[in-house]
């Protein structure tokens, strides 16, 4: 390359091939990174934050799948997990150049899946639609959007090419690739797969509808609440008050907890950032899958926090008996009188831990960063390939509601309840 200035002699007035007629330089910019990482990391730690936005879909929850579900959730184009759940910004049924909030989920009803549309538009009150499809129910919206726009003027909207499975964000290449994941999709024998199983996106659901020491759930059983209640009280996150919490002994009895060498804040941030190494899924010979240590763990070592949406007690007994007419399993986790942790849905892997009537670990309710936090300890020393367990509290009960426990332990009472 040449400028003006430095022509070779004997060239002026030719026009010069190499010859620098501008400054101004384009570059191009090179970004790598690995979507498939990025994709698991927003699902599988929630408690980062991260907000997953495809266009003008936000991704709230992915939900889960039962063997039992397999064959009727889904199409040849998509996978319907019970418990998904994203946002849709899209045209208003109201107003022809204005645009609102769809929320869409999809859940169980008889046996099929049920898809729900809650219409959410500032100064109106909300709506909720649902249908047995994804098609039928945004075609409630499109059909009224569709008459709007074409009162106003605007550009022509046709609801007959769009397609319902595109609006719930089913078939967005990273949302396909995340449900493409899903334990026991290989049953789905109607869907086309695109991407396949990618062990990094791999989520740990539902074995069974039980998941974990519970009975099975029976959509024609009365309600009774089987939900799981902390061993100490709520305490705060202070070392001077932590040596003074009361954990659950191995035979039942309660025992004074020695004095911890750093501040249970300092083991709960530890414990945030080390879960991974500590614990991983597995078949439980107790029932379903069970958690189990990944390495050694010493006695009084956080290992897991248990996850969940924290709901207030009227909401929590209302979900439950939702969960149950729908045959589902209830993983709810008592906080206090008033409050419940909901993990059915939304919950970490930490509900899948087993009862026993002799626990190697114990559930705390302490308070740190303002909220309260379900924390499972470890109250003996727990060997690689040991399988956690902590005792569920559940509320005595008589007659058939009763729920038989499998822990095996020398000292089992046979009943959890």
């Amino acid at each position: 390359m040449l400028c003006h200035a430095h022509r070779p002699r004997g060239t002026a007035g030719q026009a010069l091939e190499h010859e620098l007629r501008c400054f101004a330089v384009f570059r191009r910019v090179y970004v790598q990174r690995d979507e498939v990482r990025q994709i698991a990391t927003a699902v599988q730690q929630p408690e980062l934050g991260y907000t997953f936005r495809v266009g003008s879909l936000v991704l709230h929850a992915i939900g889960q799948l039962t063997p039992l579900q397999m064959a009727s959730f889904h199409s040849s184009t998509a996978i319907f997990p019970v418990g998904y759940e994203a946002c849709r910004i899209y045209w208003s049924m109201r107003h022809g150049n204005r645009r609102c909030r769809y929320i869409c989920s999809v859940e169980e009803r008889d046996g099929i899946p049920e898809f729900t549309i809650r219409v959410i538009e500032q100064g109106y009150q909300d709506m909720v639609l649902t249908d047995t499809s994804a098609k039928g129910v945004w075609d409630k919206v499109l059909g009224p959007v569709a008459e709007k726009r074409a009162e106003s003027g605007t550009l022509k909207l046709f609801p007959v090419y769009l397609k319902g499975e595109d609006l719930f964000g089913l078939t967005v290449p990273a949302v396909a690739k995340i449900t493409e994941s899903l334990p026991g999709v290989e049953a789905c024998d109607r869907y086309s797969f695109r991407y396949g199983r990618n062990p990094l996106v791999e989520l740990p659901l539902m074995f069974n509808p039980a998941g974990c020491a519970r009975a099975q759930p029976k959509a024609s059983s009365p309600y009774t609440s089987v939900v799981i209640r902390p061993q100490p009280q709520a305490v705060s996150s202070s070392s001077a008050r932590s040596n003074q919490n009361v954990a659950q002994g191995e035979g039942g009895a309660p025992h004074n907890k020695p004095p911890v060498v750093h501040p249970r804040s300092s083991q709960y941030r530890w414990m945030k950032s080390e879960w991974r190494a500590n614990v991983y899924l597995g078949r439980s010979r107790i029932q379903g899958l069970g958690l189990f240590a990944a390495r050694d763990i010493e006695k009084q070592t956080m290992v897991i926090e248990y996850n969940g949406t924290i709901l207030r007690n009227e909401v929590a007994i209302r979900k439950e008996k939702i969960y149950r007419s729908k045959n589902r399993a209830v993983f709810m986790f008592r906080i206090d009188s008033e409050h419940v942790v909901d993990a059915t849905l939304n919950g970490g892997i930490a509900r899948y831990i087993n009862h026993s009537c002799a626990p190697n670990c114990v559930a705390e309710v302490v308070t740190f960063e303002r909220g309260y936090k379900i924390i499972i300890s470890c109250i003996r020393r727990i060997e690689k390939g040991e399988e956690l367990c902590f005792n569920y509290q559940f509320e005595s009960v008589e007659g058939q509601h009763k729920i038989a426990c499998h822990c095996g332990a020398p000292e089992c009472r046979k009943w959890i309840n």
